[in-house]
């Protein structure tokens, strides 16, 4: 029995009822739902389904055909999580979902996959019959990816983690490239399975990618800060002669915002590294320059 369990039979249909049929293959019988069929089937008749053993112990097949198979991996969504036991993934099945047994998963258990993340599994079956989540393993996620190209550099990319290493986290996006993120591009280690959303900040040579979840040093600085630098970077020498010690209503009249809101503004930069404040006037750094071309570019083009 255990060789058709997670995999797609063929089987004779050889009885019925008013809620299923029944159907053979090797001697085994399995039960087919009828509210589950968009037909009605005869007796003697074959039927090509996926053979498991749903939450109830009962031998069923199933005519929608999971991705998640033996020797077949897919994308499912993470439904439940269990201490004693690991999380339960939904490969589409309408009465069983496939436990991914915690000896597999981290060590850490906030590194666990949440409800709503997903993994990419395929079936296992153990001696006793029981299917089992088993996690795609590197060969398989760069068996499916495709080389990156150059051009990539700085794009946003969403993706799913699927690999927990000292040395940082991997994840397949959703284009299907291998990105890496390092501890120093991240404010926390994500989880197994979630979805995260970064940006490309190097292709390597064999086509993954660097990836950062840290926010662009000018979508981290704030709309004041922006507006400051995109000043900045229009004028002669990129020195404007307004600084934190400026006449407040000058402010207010040039750039239409208080004196604190200016200062803190004017504090975020220098932090950074984007701005030095000599004899008057602050002045953009070439970190500041280098930082502030995206939105230049963007103003540039709405002109």
């Amino acid at each position: 029995m255990n060789e058709l369990i997670g995999q797609v039979i063929i089987a004779l249909v050889t009885d019925e009822n008013e809620e299923a049929y029944f159907a053979q293959k090797d001697g085994v019988t399995f039960e087919l739902k009828k509210d589950h069929l968009e037909e009605e089937l005869a007796i003697g008749a074959t039927v090509t389904g996926f053979a498991y053993e749903n939450s109830s112990r009962e031998l069923v097949l199933s005519t929608v055909i999971p991705k998640s198979r033996v020797g077949h991996f897919a994308f499912g969504e993470v439904v439940e999580t269990r201490r004693d036991l690991g999380v339960f993934v939904n490969i589409g099945l309408p009465d069983k979902d496939i436990v991914v047994s915690l000896d597999v998963l981290p060590t850490i258990m906030k590194l666990w996959p949440k409800v709503g993340d997903r993994l990419m599994i395929a079936i296992e079956v153990d001696q006793k019959g029981r299917m089992w989540g088993q996690l795609a393993d590197e060969n398989i996620f760069r068996a499916i990816s495709k080389g990156a190209k150059q051009e990539m550099k700085n794009q946003d990319i969403e993706g799913t983690v699927y690999r927990l290493k000292m040395a940082g986290t991997f994840l397949l996006t959703d284009d299907f490239y291998i990105g890496f993120i390092h501890p120093s591009e991240r404010e926390a280690e994500p989880r197994l399975g979630q979805r995260v959303k970064g940006r490309v900040i190097g292709v390597r040579p064999e086509g993954s990618l660097n990836v950062s979840l840290k926010p662009r040093a000018y979508e981290e600085i704030g709309d004041d800060a922006e507006m400051i630098m995109a000043v900045l970077k229009r004028q002669p020498g990129y020195a404007m002669p307004y600084t934190d010690r400026s006449n407040p209503e000058l402010i207010k009249s040039y750039f239409g915002i208080s004196k604190g809101s200016f200062k803190r503004a004017l504090g975020r930069l220098m932090k950074n590294g984007f701005i030095v404040q000599e004899e008057g006037e602050t002045i953009l750094t070439a970190k500041g320059q280098k930082d502030i071309e995206p939105i230049v570019d963007n103003d540039q083009d709405q002109d």
